[in-house]
């Protein structure tokens, strides 16, 4: 009986990933050149005097008709340099344009707020948004804009993550993991999250659901913008898998960064429907197996847990190869034994505290 318990479990999990991986495979028409519509790219930065002139050489060397593009740069009230490094970059090339958050709006708060400020004053059709720790390839603007036939209203793209040791190996993967569920429910009508690093949407669609100011306040406001649309049932939002529209980012550089970084994705998920806690009960379900199997179902543990990881390595495998990358399989063996202790001790966290640090900020 137990043994036919974990097999229903681990099978649920595997019907996921193949669904999951349908619909992260879809493909989408796109404009040609010609047709490519007004962008304002936004980067919201504090703090970042690491990060952000890396950013900055990689949004100046996006291939897309310049009399079609702004870059907008938001220096979110930085204590440190991050200020001067964007205004003496920035100096001599008029495409971008610094801007300090002023006005509160409504009760948006933090990141969001400073995102706001510039939409109201960004002049492309379509709003592409990207973090101050990330790169973006020199194809991303053109790539994600030529996703905007005619009723999309939002696209959203992969970001991976710079790979420096087996720690933050770990990191990418679970990124693209994460971000491959994302896509694939996303692309099939059902979405369950976005990540504001590589995200784009119409600003009169934005305008239309009332902006940041008239969504509830959320510490993963990308979701919270995401769910506003879609609840509208007028538009499409697509998710292609394409490696043209990919942003590299920084990974958190120690435990305790990768600690508030996914609490404050948790937080942001206890907003999700029925369809995200199903997939997340899934999930949380099968790690348990993962464990508990050698104990409970000895003879059955070994096939169980190595058919998991099989089925994990293949989902990943695919889609690390249309996005171009390498996935070693010394990150994704990290990736799998970091993944079953996040999976089940992050809602038990949650129980007890949903306070979220982020950026030197608390929420």
């Amino acid at each position: 009986m137990l043994e036919i318990i974990f097999i229903i479990i681990f099978s649920l999990y595997f019907i996921q990933l193949i669904v999951f991986s349908i619909g992260a495979s879809k493909n989408f028409p796109k404009l040609n050149e010609t047709e490519l519509p007004t962008i304002s790219v936004i980067v919201a930065a504090r703090n970042e005097e690491e990060n952000i002139e890396n950013c900055l050489i990689s949004l100046n060397n996006l291939i897309y008709p310049r009399e079609k593009m702004e870059l907008l740069i938001v220096d979110d009230h930085s204590t440190d340099r991050t200020g001067e490094i964007i205004d003496n970059f920035i100096a001599d090339k008029p495409v971008f344009k610094k801007i300090i958050p002023q006005k509160q709006i409504g009760k948006v708060k933090g990141k969001a707020n400073a995102i706001a400020n510039a939409i109201e004053i960004a002049k492309g059709e379509i709003i592409l948004t990207t973090d101050a720790d990330c790169v973006v390839s020199p194809t991303w603007a053109k790539t994600i804009a030529s996703y905007y036939t005619d009723n999309v209203a939002m696209v959203c793209g992969y970001t991976n993550q710079k790979s420096y040791n087996l720690f933050t190996g770990m990191q990418d993967v679970d990124f693209i993991y994460l971000l491959t569920v994302a896509s694939g429910a996303m692309n099939l009508g059902k979405p369950l999250s976005a990540i504001g690093n590589n995200m784009s949407y119409r600003k009169d669609v934005y305008n239309e659901v009332g902006g940041y100011e008239a969504i509830p306040f959320s510490v993963t406001e990308d979701f919270k913008l995401l769910m506003a649309i879609h609840d509208l049932k007028k538009y499409k939002i697509i998710y292609p898998t394409d490696s043209g529209a990919l942003v590299t980012s920084e990974p958190c550089p120690d435990t305790k960064t990768l600690y508030w970084q996914k609490k404050r994705w948790g937080v942001g998920g206890l907003d999700s429907d029925f369809a995200g806690y199903l997939v997340t009960s899934t999930a949380w379900l099968t790690h348990l197996g993962m464990l508990l199997a050698p104990f409970l179902v000895p003879a059955s543990a070994l096939y169980l847990i190595g058919f998991k990881f099989f089925a994990d390595y293949f989902f990943l495998w695919s889609v690390y190869k249309k996005l171009n990358l390498r996935l070693p399989v010394k990150n994704f063996m990290a990736f799998e034994i970091y993944f079953i202790f996040y999976v089940l001790t992050l809602p038990v966290l949650l129980i007890f505290t949903k306070e979220v640090k982020w950026k030197g900020r608390k929420y």
